[in-house]
């Protein structure tokens, strides 16, 4: 492989991000490939991968492919060397047909799409609170969801328990039922194994439920404080708890001059409508992209407003007046809702 020597040169890179190693690519400032390397997902490969690339020239730019997941480790080395890195969408299946998968094809697309301007997308920082706010949901939401299995599951076993021990737990509310089952204690008879394999069974399930929500609160305790200190203005919003507001600040991330307008976080969160318009018919259809955890939490606004707030009844009642159906309606307040948090995202973060 050739190193230019003219240092004069502005170089821009591309990388296929993987677990174990990352594949670069350097083009110059007409798209011409330099080179191609793999490097491994080490701070040591980092830094060999930005010493390859000077080694062309001036480094001016970088796209990586997913700067949130393997690459971003790479993302933090390079934006902590004073690089600029831009967010490289993965190549659409047409233009993988018509050029092939490689890694190595990978690479020097998302170099050119950087280029180009073609990818222009501002990586979050990851550095701060919500970074710490983020980890922090990955747990709890598991938590949550786990919690929801496992007083399923309880319910699935006292229905199909003898009627002894099924007729003992009915009405029972989920933290009634947890804490009823992790306080048996079940003694073991020849004369029915069913009996105490039910209760012993019942008794197991209904610890699990009581560690995980015992779990969940200290989650809680350690992000409902970050969530306070980050943007304490969006929990004044009608309808935004500490659920809500945490999928709202990891969607726009610690560095939220990303995000360039209440539009653009409008698309970012997939509630801006998206034209769909064909000679004489003029119409928009829902956007299914977008970030979906932001989304579901605009959701969740808007159904708390539907269900207390005087201002959105009064709102559905005028449109479902003017023909509008629920689907439709729900779409525009959930864009309303979008404009109305947005600036609380972008003044209050850091």
């Amino acid at each position: 492989m050739t190193i230019v020597e003219n240092r004069t040169i502005t170089v821009t890179g591309g990388v296929d991000t993987h677990l174990d190693f990352h594949v670069a690519a350097a083009v110059d400032s007409n798209g011409g490939v330099l080179g191609v390397e793999t490097f491994g997902t080490t701070t040591g490969g980092y830094r060999n991968l930005v010493g390859w690339l000077a080694g062309f020239g001036t480094i001016g730019l970088v796209g990586v492919e997913g700067t949130g997941s393997y690459g971003a480790g790479l993302t933090r080395h390079l934006t902590g060397k004073g690089i600029r890195v831009v967010e490289v969408d993965c190549p659409n299946r047409q233009a993988r047909h018509r050029a092939g998968k490689t890694d190595a094809i990978d690479a020097i697309a998302a170099a050119r799409a950087a280029l180009t301007g073609t990818a222009t997308g501002v990586p979050k920082s990851r550095t701060g609170n919500i970074e710490a706010i983020r980890i922090l949901t990955i747990a709890r939401r598991s938590a949550a969801n786990e919690w929801i299995a496992v007083v399923s599951q309880i319910r699935h076993v006292t229905f199909t328990a003898p009627d002894e021990i099924r007729s003992r737990f009915i009405g029972m509310t989920p933290i009634t039922l947890v804490r009823t089952t992790a306080a048996l204690k079940p003694r073991r008879t020849d004369a029915d194994i069913v009996r105490y394999t039910t209760l012993s069974t019942l008794r197991e399930l209904g610890r699990r439920a009581l560690f995980l929500r015992e779990q969940k609160m200290r989650l809680n305790a350690e992000m409902r404080p970050l969530i306070r200190e980050v943007a304490p203005s969006l929990l004044e919003v009608y309808g935004v708890g500490f659920d809500v507001a945490a999928k709202l600040l990891v969607a726009v991330g610690d560095n939220p001059h990303r995000i360039r307008s209440e539009a653009a976080f409008a698309h970012l969160c997939g509630v801006a409508p998206i034209p769909a318009s064909s000679g004489k018919i003029q119409r928009h259809r829902l956007n299914r992209g977008g970030n979906r955890q932001a989304n579901s939490a605009l959701y969740r606004i808007m159904l708390t407003r539907l269900s207390s707030d005087p201002r959105t009844k009064a709102y559905v009642a005028k449109r479902t007046a003017e023909g509008k159906t629920m689907g439709e309606i729900a779409r525009i307040l959930k864009r309303y809702i979008a404009r109305e948090v947005y600036p609380h995202l972008a003044s209050t973060i850091g």
